[in-house]
């Protein structure tokens, strides 16, 4: 067996007929139908629980936020357990799709005297039993997430309780886990004289639009094992993802190491040092190395901006129309092709990027970027999102850990687009709207994106470990405070010292101040990078040869 170490999805698009979309939107239904119901099950659980507990709970309990399984005297007897955990809703689920609530019928006997039997949900046997079970999984994930935000174990923004899931026509989906039913397995990838196609339980044989060879080499060589799938109904087009778990790339696409360096003690990742991306709302990306080559541009695509006035003309349209008529949901149809269309193009233009980036580059920096206070911005808010700087860091992240790379984040309070990359000097009047840096101390002119990019490979060299000491423990560039540890006694600056005048930017080995950075209120509000401060002088930094000089 092949280690599998990693997790990846194929997206393919369906080819269903008539009679198997009317089976999919079955069992989207079946899905929405056991998380509402498991909802309901989970609240009037709560509620119950509530009113037998009186005064004597505790804050957690009385929130719901833990079960009465969890603590003291919750098993007791007559004691109610509220359904948490996917495990539970599951059971819960389960006990209810059988029982009288769920469904009866009456039967006449042949004395005439009527009786009730019990039927319990009587379609449950005409879609598959995983996706209740996976809708229950889901649910069980929205309660922990809301939990845990609320008592402060989740970072980021606040998760909200779950809510029902309404009815849609274009949208919904269900996930189906891959089990080994005899000797084959429930999900199949090519089953049959029909190579693109996917095999599901209760569903059968559908077709694919896309090539699926790749994925049938892996799983016949043992590189590869399908975990689940989820089908979804997207703009009125049916999508399955085949989640796999798959073993690491082969040798020749991951980055190689080169032998060890003289005096370093370690191997470097193959490539010319580090790459800085920068990326921004003129460029989408602009990346460059610590001597000033630019390495890749990549235009702006403005996917939603060029999308945006058929957009509108479709929402008119969709607002015309009268509510409940088939002549509205034909419009919402074309309305959701058009934001699909959207995010397809600039899905695929993230994509290109980022395979470029972490195929030709071992080593990439990227900035630390506040996107979520940027788009606080009335004015620009449009254009970030439509940026998706966001999912490009995810991208990137991921694709070069699958090829054994590296990937820093700069501080988010570095300058690097103010700050000159041959001098170090600072510009604090810089705009928006100046895309050419001019520098007033040295008179470097460079492209203002270059120069940003420029700057964080030139951060990331002063910043990461490179050599080792004795003990074999990583040490950093002679000078980096941040990287050697808290140090007593030594000037506040993120740059190597230099014996230089204090006057050229930095302190010198002389002297004894503290380079305090200024209070946040004291500088006016910038949007670069989510209106932090800056600096107004940098120490040099600058790119420096590997000798010091």
């Amino acid at each position: 067996m092949v280690d599998m170490p990693r997790h990846t999805s194929f997206r393919l698009c369906l080819d269903p007929s008539v009679e198997q979309v009317r089976v999919l939107s079955q069992h989207v239904g079946a899905a929405r139908f056991a998380f509402n119901q498991a909802l309901r099950l989970h609240k009037d659980a709560r509620a119950a629980a509530e009113c037998g507990r009186g005064r004597d709970s505790t804050p957690e309990v009385a929130a719901g936020l833990v079960s009465d399984g969890d603590v003291p005297g919750g098993n007791a007897p007559g004691a109610v357990r509220v359904p948490w955990t996917g495990f539970d809703l599951i059971k819960a689920f389960n006990a209810w799709k059988r029982s009288g609530a769920a469904g009866c019928r009456f039967v006449v006997d042949p004395d005439w005297t009527t009786r009730a039997e019990v039927t319990g949900l009587a379609w449950r046997d005409q879609v598959s039993a995983q996706v209740f079970e996976e809708a229950c999984v889901d649910l069980g994930r929205a309660l922990k997430a809301w939990a845990d935000s609320r008592t402060g174990a989740r970072k980021g923004p606040k998760v909200g309780f779950p809510q029902f899931k309404k009815k849609s026509t274009t949208g919904g989906s269900f996930r189906i886990r891959n089990k080994t039913t005899g000797y084959r397995p429930d999900i199949r990838i090519g089953d049959g004289d029909r190579l693109r196609s996917v095999s599901l339980p209760k569903i059968g044989v559908l077709r694919v639009r896309e090539c699926t060879r790749r994925l049938r080499r892996m799983i016949a060589t043992g590189r590869a094992r399908i975990l689940h799938v989820t089908v979804s109904r997207r703009a009125s087009r049916w999508w399955i993802s085949i989640t796999v778990e798959a073993a690491d790339l082969h040798p020749a696409a991951r980055h190689a190491s080169q032998p060890v360096e003289a005096g370093t003690g370690s191997p470097r990742p193959a490539g010319k040092g580090w790459v800085g991306v920068d990326r921004g709302l003129h460029a989408l990306v602009v990346a460059g190395s610590s001597d000033g080559t630019e390495v890749l541009r990549v235009d702006s695509l403005r996917a939603f901006r060029s999308g945006l006035p058929r957009l509108r003309r479709l929402s008119k349209a969709v607002s015309r129309k009268k509510k409940g008529s088939k002549n509205r949901k034909k419009a919402v149809v074309h309305l959701s092709r058009q934001h699909a269309r959207i995010r397809d193009r600039r899905r695929h233009v993230l994509h290109q990027v980022s395979n470029q980036l972490v195929k030709n580059h071992a080593r990439l920096v990227l900035e630390d970027l506040n996107i979520t206070g940027m788009t606080t911005n009335r004015k620009l808010s449009r254009a970030i999102s439509d940026a998706a700087w966001g999912e490009l860091a995810r991208q990137i992240t991921y694709k070069q850990a699958w090829r054994d790379g590296q990937v820093v984040l700069a501080d988010r309070w570095f300058p690097s687009s103010k700050t000159c990359s041959s001098c170090g000097a600072v510009r604090k009047d810089l705009t928006l709207k100046d895309r050419i840096f001019e520098c007033r101390e040295c008179g470097l002119v460079m492209d203002r994106d270059l120069n940003a990019a420029v700057n964080l490979a030139a951060w990331a060299e002063n910043h990461t470990p490179t050599v080792t000491d004795g003990v074999g423990r990583g040490v950093a560039r002679v000078g980096d405070r941040q990287a050697v540890g808290p140090v007593k006694k030594a000037h506040r600056q993120d740059t190597p010292t230099h014996p230089g005048p204090s006057g050229r930017g930095g302190k010198g080995l002389d002297d004894v101040g503290t380079n305090l950075r200024p209070h946040p209120r004291s500088e006016p509000w910038t949007p670069e990078k989510g209106g932090v401060p800056q600096v107004s002088r940098l120490p040099k930094h600058a790119v420096t040869s590997r000798d010091g000089h």
